[in-house]
């Protein structure tokens, strides 16, 4: 088979910001790289980061989780045979985490969810990854263990490098649950005069959105693990500035957005438990990413994970941004569109 020479597909890329950030990672201000064809994108996130850099703390990013799964299909001849070998496999964990240093010097096995469905054994194993977002690694960690569990247990047979219950760039209720990769909490408190300067709009109108839009509507669609109006979209053009995998948006973009009227003020949150980044491993080598990585403070000397980590939480505010000037906009009559005819028709 003949070999196709790569090419490039460019996307237009701007800087937003900046994003003022507090929580338990960082404490300052960064603009971001957002690589998207949605030109409208940039002066909606921009909005949302004008608005944080008038609030006391901007947006308070907290890391809350990480981990990443890949799961493992065994088989074995019935139902209780497959009990027996998981009854054993879950009180040797420390073992299997020695498996795991040969394959890598940054996975760390943290946790071993199951599901038995006939005679078929479903292992979600969930790892640290240092700085990369994880996807080779744990799946080199789990062909390890998959030898090794092969041998101890000989009732076993292989069904599967990967059985879904991961679950990798789909939409499922485990990762919502669980979580896959960084869980994130970004939230920001906007004074009353603030939305009325900056976002045309009041606490209420928003609240009362995103009840009916987010939670209702979605929850009318059928949602999975989901109630915001376009994740996505800010998912998408981070990851393509900063070298992820973007196919992870999928279950990245299953988060749920709060609003509450706090002493007249609004009170706005995103919840993102499955955002998948890091800051090593593929696509990373682009020099424009190297650029981009740097320009965001990640590419310094620190503890192992400690730069995905800040990548992580400046992506979440980003999202809120995007989300905040979004459902701002909702509130009244005709601006969205607007904004999209002037500024994608000039």
């Amino acid at each position: 088979m003949k070999a196709h020479k790569i090419a490039s597909a460019p996307v237009p890329m701007r800087w937003v910001g900046p994003v003022k950030i507090s929580g338990n990672i960082m404490e300052e201000s960064v603009s971001v790289p957002l690589a998207t064809y949605e030109s409208p994108l940039w002066p909606s996130v921009g909005r949302g980061a004008r608005v944080s850099m008038l609030c006391e703390q901007g947006i308070r990013a907290t890391l809350i989780d990480e981990r990443m799964s890949r799961s493992i299909l065994l088989e074995a001849a019935h139902a209780g045979d497959a009990l027996l070998a998981l009854q054993s496999i879950l009180t040797r964990q420390q073992e299997m985490q020695a498996v795991v240093g040969q394959s890598s010097r940054f996975a760390k096995l943290i946790d071993i969810h199951h599901q038995i469905a006939g005679n078929l054994l479903f292992l979600r194993l969930e790892f640290r990854t240092g700085d990369a977002s994880g996807h080779n690694m744990v799946t080199n960690a789990a062909d390890h263990l998959i030898r090794w569990l092969l041998q101890q247990y000989p009732q076993l047979s292989y069904g599967s490098i990967s059985g879904n219950y991961c679950s990798d760039k789909k939409a499922t209720a485990v990762n919502g649950i669980l979580g896959r990769g960084k869980n994130v909490v970004a939230e920001i408190l906007i004074p009353r005069e603030l939305c009325a300067r900056r976002l045309k709009t009041t606490p209420e109108k928003v609240v009362d959105l995103n009840i009916k839009k987010n939670l209702l509507g979605t929850l009318l669609a059928g949602g999975l693990r989901s109630a915001n109006a376009h994740y996505a979209n800010m998912l998408l053009a981070f990851y393509l500035a900063t070298g992820q995998d973007a196919a992870n948006i999928v279950e990245g973009s299953q988060g749920v957005t709060q609003a509450e009227v706090r002493d007249g003020d609004l009170y706005f949150a995103c919840n993102l438990p499955n955002l998948i980044v890091g800051t090593v491993g593929n696509g990373k080598g682009l020099d424009f990413v190297e650029d981009n990585l740097r320009q965001l403070g990640c590419r310094e000397e620190r503890e192992p994970g400690a730069n995905a980590q800040r990548l992580a939480v400046i992506c979440a505010a980003t999202v809120l941004c995007g989300e905040l000037s979004l459902l701002a906009a909702q509130t009244n009559p005709g601006e969205l569109m607007q904004a999209h005819l002037q500024l994608e028709r000039g």
